[in-house]
């Protein structure tokens, strides 16, 4: 009866009161609900666009080339172990089994490959055993099927992300594109009650705070996992009241628009599990790949258990730095998936002994190789739209061969640290492209190789010097009536009055004039003199067409042209010299294969067709003559070295006061052109040889290569000719050498050397020590 009473009294007391209180309550409920209801509207439309952000945009994803494996493809043991660990393959410590893995014994792999999709078809994963014999693939096994195959490919290494304007880690995955393990572990270790709340979970609340107060500190939480992927998208981690009321509501509005299963997806998508630098690791998907370089699919229970056991703190649990934390926690998460009946007594005791497992070296797509991924974005800017490119889930497949990348960027460093003092202030760049495709496979813009800025490869403008005598002597060697490589230049001084009035006299790096020399003779030993008086009788307005004619704009037609005073790019000189390593066809450079859509439809391809060639025969003069240049010209340490075998071909060029160092030269394979300079332009004190040419001999100390045949090839023949003279004569005349000419234009015999043989024959003293040699490597022009 008292309680009774109470109430009555109670409500007797509003009744009395409400006249006075109803415009206060009145008011106060109609701003209360003016201000909820738009701010939850706004909230309710952030919710929509983020949520939606993340389930249906995808970054663009740019791939290197997969990497042929098959019988005779230049390879050697270092250098695929070196492809495979830039493909995020881990070492297994027995014979590889696991998709993303790989054993070694010897010069023996085997490889358990992921498969991949690219706009040619893609491959299958596979197991496969790979032996290598004398530098090249000697034989490809399937070790499921026991068959020898006739070729294989190793899934491409992702080397860059673009989403957005941050540098963000995110693979966008569905969720039944997760291991079943790694969802329902996720509910048992986060949010047991997710099927069941509406965003916020109340019983929880309790539940931790009174296990809070038992404990006298924070033991428990009662977030939701809709209330950390609120946390995630949209809000600071600070613990004021406005942004839990914000959380509350935002999860319930989240819980209103979205199911369970899109929830789940988002939050797998988004949560974050680490960072490296400025690029943060977001999802499951990513943090696989991070952590352990596998595909999420191929996840193990005990590698479940780490990620989901790391949300708690991704920096706190960090297996690299703190892995004692992470095996424990870890281990808690396996406790909880076994206490919840995801895994039996076995599973769970086998998991729980296992290591972490986790790579050495974070598998990070963060721009690894910025100067090539500069062409790349350029060439795609000019293809694609900006919004396409940052939400396409766009596969963009490249050129890129990363062991060449990484042996180019090796090569510049160490070669020019070994240089000492001199080697100080110096800068380089270097572009290697596929010989016979001009597909670039390699761009190296400086020695900070992990750092964005100046692209020395594509940007870096500087006199090319003697690189450009062979397209000027190309030019000669194409009216085969009135030059061929027999024919004798001169090699005396010169002054020739420039369109500026002023008089310039060119000069012989060695500061001595030859006289007449013959023509490959001028070109392997870089011969100033004899050059620019071949370049005068072809016409410098002609040579400098002839240049243009490959692309290149602001090409002067001074005589000093003649001695490279064109200001070109490692970029724009590699385009020049594709010409010679393609057998005559001007191939463009290309950084891409192919792009495909976000289900993997090829929806553009880069091919090249190449034509009939243009000047062959006299192109095939020009590359044999250059490979004179390695033998016994500027690039004889080539000949000298364990590099002889290569054949390759090649030319040196230096600019005034050995500003620049430049080496552009080729084997059956690869071409590969090297500038050594400085920012500031101040000499070197570097001849093209004794820079450029050693980064060059570095690379390809390193590259597994073909060479390049020693004959020039169809439409050329061979004839004997008196190097002092530029005639025909006979094989076995003293000083005799063997020239090529194109078919139908060798010199007739003029000298039978009948007299001179009869001299011999009484021991009248001509010939023998006095006779022409040819020309050997004691010349130091280096120009």
């Amino acid at each position: 009866m008292k309680d009774v009473s109470f109430l009555q009294n109670v409500r007797a007391a509003c009744v009395r009161a409400w006249p006075w209180l109803r415009w206060p309550v009145w008011i106060g409920l109609g701003v209360a609900l003016g201000f909820l209801v738009p701010y939850a509207a706004v909230l309710d439309a952030r919710v929509r666009d983020r949520v939606g952000e993340i389930a249906f945009s995808q970054p663009t994803r740019v791939y290197a080339r997969p990497q042929r494996l098959a019988a005779g493809v230049p390879m050697d043991a270092d250098t695929l172990a070196l492809e495979l660990t830039a493909a995020g393959y881990t070492q297994a410590q027995n014979e590889a089994r696991v998709p993303g893995t790989f054993s070694r014994d010897g010069s023996a792999f085997v490889i358990a490959s992921r498969g991949y999709a690219d706009p040619a078809g893609g491959e299958l994963p596979r197991r496969v055993r790979v032996t290598l014999s004398r530098g090249q693939v000697d034989a490809v096994k399937d070790l499921t099927s026991g068959r020898t195959l006739r070729e294989t490919h190793l899934d491409p290494a992702r080397i860059a992300a673009l989403y957005g304007a941050e540098q963000e880690e995110r693979q966008v995955v569905r969720l039944d594109e997760l291991p079943p393990l790694l969802v329902t572990g996720l509910q048992a270790v986060e949010d047991r009650d997710f099927k069941h709340h509406h965003g916020v979970d109340f019983g929880a609340i309790l539940r931790a705070m009174f296990a809070n107060l038992r404990a006298g500190h924070v033991v428990q939480g009662a977030s939701t996992l809709t209330q950390q992927l609120v946390r995630n998208l949209f809000l600071d981690r600070n613990r004021s009241f406005v942004r839990k009321f914000n959380e509350a509501l935002l999860s319930v509005l989240i819980e209103a628009h979205y199911s369970k299963q899109q929830i789940l997806s988002a939050y797998c998508n988004e949560v974050f599990l680490g960072q490296r630098g400025d690029q943060a690791v977001h999802g499951f998907a990513a943090a696989s790949q991070f952590y352990f370089a596998r595909p999420v699919q191929t996840l193990r229970p005990q590698e479940d258990a780490l990620l989901v056991g790391m949300i708690q703190g991704p920096s706190i649990y960090d297996p690299r730095r703190y892995p004692q934390r992470a095996l424990v926690r870890r281990n808690v998460a396996l406790d909880m998936f076994h206490a919840t009946g995801l895994l039996d007594d076995a599973q769970w005791q086998a998991a729980k002994a296992s290591p972490l497992g986790v790579t050495a070296t974070p598998q990070l797509v963060a721009d690894r190789f910025p100067a090539f991924m500069e062409a790349v974005r350029a060439q795609l800017r000019q293809d694609f739209p900006d919004q396409q490119l940052r939400g396409g889930g766009l596969g963009v497949f490249t050129t890129l061969d990363p062991a060449a990348q990484i042996i180019a960027e090796n090569a510049l460093d160490d070669t020019l640290t070994a240089l000492g003092k001199r080697g100080r202030n110096l800068e380089g760049a270097v572009v290697i492209t596929d010989a016979n495709t001009g597909s670039v496979l390699a761009m190296v813009g400086g020695r900070r190789t992990d750092l964005h800025g100046f692209n020395r490869a594509l940007d870096a403008q500087r006199p090319i010097g003697s690189a450009i005598k062979p397209f000027y002597y190309l030019m000669a060697l194409a009216q085969p009536t009135r030059w061929n490589l027999a024919s004798m230049l001169d090699d005396t001084p010169i002054s020739l009055r420039q369109p500026n009035g002023t008089v310039w006299s060119p000069s012989n790096d060695d500061h001595i004039a030859h006289g007449q020399v013959p023509m490959v003779e001028a070109l392997a030993k870089s011969y100033n003199l004899a050059s620019v008086h071949l370049g005068m009788q072809l016409g410098v307005e002609r040579v400098a067409k002839f240049l243009r004619s490959f692309g290149l704009q602001n090409v002067p037609a001074n005589p000093s042209l003649l001695l490279g005073a064109v200001d070109l790019s490692p970029f724009q000189v590699t385009q020049l010299y594709q010409y010679f390593a393609a057998d005559a066809h001007a191939l463009p450079l290309s950084t891409l294969r192919g792009v495909t859509d976000a289900q993997g439809q090829a929806i553009k391809r880069y091919t090249v067709q190449p034509g009939e060639g243009e000047y062959q025969p006299a192109e095939r003069l020009t590359r044999w003559a250059m490979q004179q240049v390695t033998q016994y010209g500027t690039a004889a340490s080539v000949g000298d070295s364990s590099l002889a075998w290569l054949h390759a071909a090649g030319k040196t060029g230096t600019s005034d006061s050995q500003r620049d160092s430049w080496f552009a030269g080729f084997t059956g394979q690869h071409l590969a052109v090297v500038w050594v300079g400085r920012d500031d332009n101040k000499p070197t004190g570097l001849w093209g040889a004794t820079g450029a040419l050693r980064v060059w001999r570095s690379i390809f100390g390193k590259l597994p290569t073909q060479p390049l045949p020693p004959s020039p090839g169809a439409g050329i023949e061979f004839a004997w000719i008196d190097p002092q003279s530029g005639q025909g004569t006979q094989q076995d005349c003293p000083g005799a050498r063997q020239y090529p000419f194109i078919a139908g234009y060798a010199p007739a015999v003029q000298d039978h050397c009948y007299f001179q043989q009869l001299k011999n024959f009484f021991g009248v003293g001509v010939g023998g020590d006095d006779a022409q040699s040819p020309p050997q490597a004691a010349d130091t022009t280096q120009h």
